[in-house]
């Protein structure tokens, strides 16, 4: 089987309107395909032939389109300040067996990386909202979890006002589609550095 497509086409009914009435006509249409992506935590590094499910932790299930679902796995662990960065990882892997192959991410830490899975205090269910909801406490909400940027940037008007044309001509599925938002990473003078689209992915 081939990884999760992004993309679906499906047939819709168009209804357009005039001064006559009302036509009807169905046509294929492309739509953001959105399903859910499991992240798991694998404390340790396992050896060869090592059984990745036996040793995962389910920290996550959030909803996305497919694609960079390593990049999605990753960021929400620093951003929920499970990890202190990229060193933290060894490996992330995708599940390639059972009806949900390619939708669970396995993420291995690196060795000396410190995990207490009973921090966990939520399941970290995701819908496509911000993520604050579900938190165990108010305090879960406030406290910290990645480091405090602390940057003189500065970015002129001209630049700014011409980034969402700029992030809007990036935007591949969407052009396809019409229904994804993205994030967009730009240098202060404007120069693109990453796009990245989803459904669900607001901590992009």
């Amino acid at each position: 089987m081939t990884r999760r497509a992004s993309t679906v086409r499906r047939a819709v009914e168009q209804v357009s309107v005039t001064d006559a009435g009302a036509a009807r006509r169905t046509r294929a249409d492309v739509l953001a395909a959105e399903e859910p992506l499991e992240i798991r935590i694998v404390p340790v590094p396992l050896g060869r032939g090592g059984d990745l499910d036996a040793a995962a932790v389910p920290v996550s299930v959030t909803m996305r389109t497919p694609g960079a679902d390593f990049e999605l796995a990753a960021g929400f662990l620093y951003g929920e300040g499970l990890i202190g960065g990229g060193d933290a990882i060894s490996a992330i892997r995708y599940c390639t067996s059972g009806e949900q192959q390619y939708n669970v991410v396995h993420v291995v830490l690196a060795p000396g990386t410190p995990f207490d899975a009973a921090s966990l205090q939520r399941n970290f269910y995701q819908t496509s909202s911000c993520g604050v909801c579900g938190k165990a406490s108010i305090e879960a909400v406030m406290g910290p979890a990645c480091v405090r940027v602390e940057s003189g940037l500065v970015v002129s008007p001209e630049v700014l006002v011409a980034l969402p044309d700029r992030l809007r001509a990036a935007q591949a599925v969407f052009e396809r589609t019409g229904g994804l938002h993205a994030a967009g990473l730009f240098t202060a003078e404007g120069e693109m550095l990453a796009v990245r689209e989803d459904v669900g992915r607001h901590n992009a």
